[in-house]
């Protein structure tokens, strides 16, 4: 689950960690408010669940209540990557001497909380990973101790030269574990992590993602989910119990099982095609998942084909054939529709399939390819 910068923010200062005031609005009027209230140069911040906000006119900054009021009324008007703009956050501007970069991420491999520091702060992480990967240290923690002291100073000196300053980013850097292990958090990040001409160490950016498996026993945090922000069609998956995540390809992908969900999208991507979606239907044999995914994956104007990838075990291929012939019926597809079925009920499926017009393969790699030729246009190989 993503939350806006502005409630990461406050979970970061409950945690003590050092960062300047900010309110939010919801008018342009507000802004002018808020800014006037502040009585400097302040910052006007999109908050939207989407990155390269600066790049997209975001963020900008006013040097007086009345521009506040005028980039405001600009920035609500923006949709930042098909999202729109409901709210800013409006906040002092800073003074910055330096710029840095703070995140924690959870690491399966090493099954730890990660850091990842660099001194070159402000720009993408993955950027200066790829092009200097020098100015990134990164440090596992053991889940038994947290950040040791001496660990948070070997971090922050290779962040800053300077004792003062370095010792002030060693415990932002505690309490930056401290808020993401309290959060459930799977990232917590601060980018950028600035130093002040007078030598402050504070925080001007917040980002967290939640673990969605946290929620149930982090109820305040859950209550900051903001749907308004989030793509509709994984807001109708979750109110469909299916397991989604909108991608930016052309081949609707519904599959049961997340290992099968994954080899599935892999296929595509190596057949040229781009998957537009990860969606698991699950072990379930309710035919209402299947019309439900169907409805959620034709409403994106992006799939160009959509391809069934059912492997029969605990999950009734006949169901979820029962499922296709229904989603058809209530909503016949505009884009052609390949189905590989193989499995429990088997024969029925087919038969089910059959009758109503409809035809399925058994092997993956046939079915993902005329799945991926049908969406580019391309010929079967």
């Amino acid at each position: 689950m993503n939350i806006h910068e502005y409630q990461a923010k406050e979970i970061f200062r409950k945690h003590g960690i050092p960062i300047p005031p900010g309110e939010i609005a919801i008018t342009a009027e507000e802004a002018e408010s808020i800014a006037m209230s502040y009585g400097g140069t302040v910052v006007v911040k999109a908050q939207v669940h989407a990155g390269g906000r600066g790049k997209a006119g975001g963020v900008k900054l006013a040097k007086t209540p009345e521009e506040a009021k005028k980039v405001a009324r600009d920035i609500l008007k923006l949709k930042i990557k098909d999202l729109p703009v409901q709210k800013v956050l409006v906040t002092p501007a800073a003074d910055i001497a330096t710029e840095a970069y703070a995140g924690i991420i959870v690491d399966r491999a090493s099954k730890k909380a990660v850091f990842m520091v660099s001194p070159a702060g402000g720009i993408d992480i993955e950027e200066v990973a790829a092009k200097t990967p020098d100015k990134i240290l990164r440090h596992a923690v053991d889940p038994r101790y947290g950040l040791q002291g001496f660990e948070a100073m070997q971090l922050g000196f290779f962040l800053y030269k300077d004792v003062k300053q370095a010792r002030a980013a060693a415990k932002i850097l505690q309490q930056l574990y401290a808020a993401f292990v309290a959060s459930g958090a799977s990232l917590a990040e601060i980018n950028p992590l600035v130093t002040t001409p007078t030598g402050e160490v504070i925080a001007l950016d917040a980002k967290m993602v939640v673990d969605d498996n946290e929620l149930d026993r982090l109820p305040e945090i859950a209550a900051l989910r903001d749907e308004s922000s989030e793509e509709r069609s994984e807001v109708a998956a979750r109110e469909a119990n299916l397991t989604f995540i909108k991608l930016d390809g052309n081949v609707g992908c519904v599959v049961n099982g997340a290992g099968l969900a994954m080899a599935t999208m892999d296929l595509v991507k190596y057949y040229g095609g781009e998957p537009a979606n990860f969606l698991d239907i699950g072990g379930s044999s309710n035919p209402e998942k299947v019309v439900n995914a169907l409805r959620i994956i034709t409403s994106d104007p992006n799939v160009k084909a959509i391809l069934f990838n059912i492997f029969g075990g605990i999950t009734r291929t006949d169901d979820v054939a029962n499922g296709i012939v229904t989603a058809i019926k209530e909503n016949p597809l505009k884009v052609p529709l390949v189905i590989r079925l193989t499995g429990t009920n088997e024969e029925i499926a087919l038969k089910i399939l059959t009758e109503n017009g409809l035809s399925a393969m058994t092997d993956m790699d046939e079915a993902v390819k005329k799945a991926v030729a049908l969406a580019t246009g391309s010929k079967v190989a």
